[in-house]
């Protein structure tokens, strides 16, 4: 079973949902850009979205009503810095106070993050992450969110999956800026990231008025045993950690990551493999990227099948046939979350949270006025049915954070993704919840026990429209 203080959540981000709005005093991402430069589906753009600026104080009613009592966010670097350095924009400090006490408000404890890829374009214009600057920039935005919010919080997250921003961002060009830059431009700007973790870490400490705890949420892929065999668990393990070879998927790397934060060296065989294309490191680097941590937060979705081959390597097998896939694509892989969670408290001994976790399925307001998603139910039972084995076997979990509340701009693919548990109408911003944020609750509400892992007649609720599990009271 789950700890007594496991703490249950949601989990969104500023630009996803937030929207605009002319008077905000926030200043312009690179994600406008990009998306007026065609980067995106239809010319779709989060200026509205789910208007959750707006509309907070009637969501974290509902997350109440749901019983959620952690939340997950971001904050918006150019709502609180519209240049990115200088100038503070007091409406937009203003703006996420009230946020928080809202949340507290409504029994709800902020899990805040300060960077879900909305880069002020302003310090893109000045070469964003590939300006060793932009080191300095995010310590001093760390240290104005510390100054300013830590009478609210008492954890603060600095980087939501760095494989993303140099991945997506830098590397394939499908996020913004869109660039698609050589390894030896990612690896120093991938430094960078990691340099500007350290050095918020350093300053939310120095500036917090309080004791908090300070964490960090990496994501990846994860190598699935294809037998319990100890042959096959070994070479997951270290396909796992592997710097993958070409060398233009390096940025989906365990190791690379994670090692220096949490080890304080990057990991062998990627120093090995890429050589002369590596930027200078050198040992005060490390040192800062490896400032002490609290926690990791893990983001994990889906996975792909290892088994030791007749020559003793690691071999990648095709998915099976006809595996359940969400609406995006995804496999549907939940023993991944067990294995993700069990290599990594094996290699880090570090406290973790799911700070992640979800699916995106083809979500519609029926006839009867409901949500029917008995497909995310499932996928969100088996998940966490995985969680609970890797915890009861012994790793360090703290938490969980469904991704996600509410439907919400999902980037460069527009609003023809759905993930949350809350249906979004984006003509009218109407919010109806879904059966998984009814089954949630009783999820939240019973700390785990009513999981398909812990109770057979589980998987008949899913079905069931039972009052007491899906009704409003």
């Amino acid at each position: 079973m789950f700890r007594e203080d496991f703490v249950w959540g949601v989990a969104s981000s500023a630009y996803q949902i937030e929207g605009r709005d002319p008077a905000d005093g926030c200043g312009r991402t690179i994600w406008e850009d990009f998306l007026a430069n065609g980067g995106g589906k239809g010319g779709e753009t989060a200026q509205v979205s789910a208007d959750h600026m707006h509309r907070y104080e009637e969501d974290y009613a509902l997350m109440e009503r749901l019983g959620i009592r952690a939340y997950r966010f971001s904050i918006n670097w150019c709502r609180i810095l519209p240049e990115g350095t200088g100038r503070i924009n007091e409406e937009g400090v203003a703006f996420y106070r009230d946020m928080m006490t809202a949340m507290r408000r409504h029994g709800i404890t902020p899990y805040p993050t300060l960077y879900h890829w909305d880069l002020p374009q302003a310090l893109q214009d000045r070469g964003g992450w590939q300006n060793p600057e932009i080191i300095r920039w995010f310590a001093d935005y760390a240290a104005i969110a510390a100054e300013r919010f830590s009478d609210l919080t008492d954890l603060f997250i600095t980087v939501n999956e760095p494989e993303c921003i140099v991945g997506l961002g830098y590397a394939t060009g499908t996020h913004a800026p869109g660039y698609k830059l050589p390894p030896r431009e990612t690896l120093a700007i991938a430094h960078n990231v990691l340099r500007a973790h350290g050095a918020a870490v350093r300053a939310i400490r120095a500036h917090a008025g309080k004791p908090v705890r300070v964490g960090y949420a990496p994501t990846c892929g994860v190598a699935i045993p294809a037998t319990d065999s100890s042959a096959d668990i070994e070479a997951a393990r270290s396909v796992y950690f592997k710097v993958p070879e070409p060398k233009g998927n390096w940025p989906w790397t365990v190791s690379w990551f994670n090692d220096p934060v949490f080890l304080g060296h990057y990991p062998e065989d990627g120093k090995k493999q890429f050589g002369a294309l590596l930027p200078e490191i050198t040992p005060e680097d490390l040192a800062l990227i490896a400032e002490p941590v609290d926690f990791m937060g893990q983001n994990i979705y889906n996975g792909y099948p290892i088994r030791a081959g007749a020559d003793g390597k690691p071999e990648q097998l095709p998915l099976k046939r006809g595996i359940a896939k969400t609406s995006v694509g995804w496999p549907v892989t939940p023993e991944c979350i067990y294995w993700g969670l069990k290599f990594l408290d094996e290699r880090y001994h570090v406290p973790m949270y799911i700070t992640e976790n979800g699916m995106a399925c083809h979500d519609v307001l029926s006839v009867d006025g409901r949500v029917h998603d008995p497909n995310r139910i499932h996928f969100v039972d088996a998940y966490l049915s995985n969680v609970q084995r890797a915890a009861d076997e012994g790793a360090d979990i703290r938490g969980y954070f469904l991704w996600t509340f509410l439907d919400n701009f999902e980037w460069e693919q527009g609003y023809g993704d759905r993930f949350g548990i809350v249906h979004v109408d984006f003509e009218t911003l109407a919010r109806t919840p879904k059966d998984s944020a009814y089954w949630y609750r009783q999820v939240m509400a019973t700390n785990g026990r009513i999981l398909s892992v812990n109770r057979t007649e589980a998987i008949r609720e899913y079905y069931t429209p039972r009052a007491d599990l899906y009704g409003e009271g």
